[in-house]
């Protein structure tokens, strides 16, 4: 008598099950999140000193004293926010490293574009120079606050207390340049 071997096939895409096969789900891990979050925390380490290099620029195109003060003030507490995020590599146990992140380099060229494209003091130049910043600093509040929910998930309420504090700048800066683009 031959013997029969059976074989459970398995779905090549874990969310299609077979005919009377329940659907796995995906297991999430800490050890996930934990690589989710440091990644993050490199990225925005990348975009807090990519933004050291742009905001002098962005000084300089300004034609408002108001606008190149906000953005000089600025430049000022993304230098803390670098310092910050390096304090967070060190209760991570991780070296310090910046990941190049798309996201920000898109938004600082935007900001390049709009000086290269408008006009020495004009309206134009600051009006859109306060839309390159919003939307840096919008980038920038969503970042963190995913990372203050990662941080909490993870059980680490001092890396989550320095990122508040980093947020809470952004947020800030954002209603500044509000202010700003309503006047």
């Amino acid at each position: 008598m031959k013997k029969s071997s059976t074989t459970k096939k398995t779905a090549a895409n874990p969310k299609e099950a077979l005919p009377g096969q329940p659907m796995s789900t995906p297991v999430v891990t800490t050890s996930g999140l934990l690589e989710l979050f440091t990644d993050g925390i490199k990225n925005m380490y990348w975009a807090e000193n990519h933004l050291v290099v742009a905001l002098p620029k962005m000084v300089n195109a300004a034609g408002s004293a108001d606008l190149q003060s906000a953005f000089a003030d600025h430049l000022e507490v993304t230098k803390t926010h670098a310092t910050r995020l390096e304090n967070v590599f060190e209760l991570l146990g991780e070296k310090i490293q910046a990941k190049k992140c798309d996201a920000l380099e898109g938004l600082a060229m935007d900001g390049e574009h709009i000086i290269e494209n408008t006009d020495t003091g004009s309206e134009a130049r600051d009006t859109g120079l306060i839309m390159a910043g919003l939307k840096t600093e919008n980038f920038e509040i969503t970042s963190y606050n995913g990372l203050i929910q990662l941080a909490g998930k993870l059980g680490k309420e001092d890396i989550a207390e320095i990122l508040r504090q980093n947020l809470a700048d952004e947020i800030e800066a954002d209603q500044l340049l509000t202010s700003l683009s309503e006047n």
